[in-house]
């Protein structure tokens, strides 16, 4: 695995236009906004894929997530990198993503695109040891419970805000 600090992303206009090319570690300390995918996972009973991040993340380690995702690398589009991110972290191959909305994230300085995807996987996982601490596939009332008790990414707790209501929609 290659330093996730070097790895080159496109810096986006807030229209979601490129303007240009960073390392993520230039593009997070500047607070340049990027590009990120989104991938809800459910199993044949309906359950999400929820994790705990590993420690050596580089945003938010240690929290919770209950989506599977990350960085579009320059020159990825939105749906490339649902697939890859959705494969590397599973450990699995051949999963298709469904794309569902796309919002604007800003918190403390960050700001990111996310683009919302959605997934079915009826197999085994095997999740990356570099990305995934932990895992399990809980039911919506079960992440609601978890959202009120454990500490969750920001962008993945208002990403799950917003797929709630688009559902709903």
């Amino acid at each position: 695995m290659t330093n996730p600090a070097e790895e080159l992303l496109d810096v986006v206009d807030a229209q979601d236009r490129v303007i240009g090319t960073a390392p993520r570690r230039e593009v997070y300390r500047q607070g340049l906004t990027h590009r990120c995918v989104f991938i809800l996972v459910r199993d044949p009973q309906d359950r999400i894929f929820v994790h705990r991040r590993t420690d050596t993340k580089l945003f938010a380690p240690g929290a919770h997530d209950c989506f599977v995702g990350g960085v579009v690398g320059s020159g990825e589009t939105y749906a490339e990198a649902a697939v890859r991110e959705a494969e590397e972290e599973l450990g699995v191959s051949g999963i298709e993503t469904v794309p569902l909305f796309r919002f604007l994230f800003e918190q403390d300085g960050l700001s990111w695109f996310c683009d919302m995807h959605e997934a079915r996987w009826d197999g085994p996982v095997s999740p990356q040891v570099e990305e995934v601490a932990w895992y399990a596939w809980l039911t919506a009332d079960e992440l609601a419970e978890r959202l009120a008790e454990w500490d969750f990414v920001p962008d993945g707790r208002e990403a799950y805000r917003r797929y709630l209501e688009f559902s709903v929609s």
